[in-house]
């Protein structure tokens, strides 16, 4: 993700009067901090009820109107690449997951299911047994479509698809 991991920190009060809350960067805080500088922003109010309005560049799963999951901060402690492996797995395969269960069903990227199928085939020897003149016969859209039933999870993003087993 190239966006800044960011929430925009608003109130009921002031979200019902028009005002559109301010941006607060999350890489600035950690969870202990970051309610306070929520509240910081708006000491003007008495009795204040913080709302989430808006956020951008971490994975949905952690935002909620009323709340942050507190996952988030570990997220942010995680390298560019595990990030975006992470929010793959959560948009796509499991949204309760973790970064370890994210690298250990990732099976890596592909241009298609049938370049994965077409892989997967020829590391596991199974075109070993199949003469060379009939292996173009093989259906690997089929073959990868069968996979998606059982054992393996197709995951379209940002061009590619990701693979990972069940």
């Amino acid at each position: 993700m190239t966006t800044t991991p960011r929430v925009n920190v608003g109130t009921y009060a002031k979200n019902n009067n028009g005002s559109e809350g301010s941006w607060i960067d999350l890489e600035d805080h950690d969870a202990e901090t970051f309610r306070d500088a929520c509240l910081e922003l708006h000491q003007d109010e008495h009795d204040t009820e913080l709302i989430f309005q808006d956020f951008e560049g971490f994975p949905r799963e952690f935002y909620g109107e009323r709340y942050l999951d507190p996952k988030v901060w570990d997220w942010l402690e995680l390298t560019e690449d595990e990030q975006e492996l992470l929010a793959v797995y959560l948009e796509h395969v499991n949204q309760d997951g973790t970064i370890d269960e994210a690298r250990d069903a990732y099976a890596g990227k592909y241009d298609s299911e049938e370049d994965w199928a077409s892989g997967y085939l020829e590391d596991t020897g199974s075109l070993a047994s199949v003469p060379e003149n009939l292996r173009y016969y093989i259906d690997l859209a089929a073959y990868a479509q069968d996979a998606g039933i059982d054992s393996v999870h197709f995951a379209h993003h940002n061009g590619d698809v990701w693979v990972f087993y069940r």
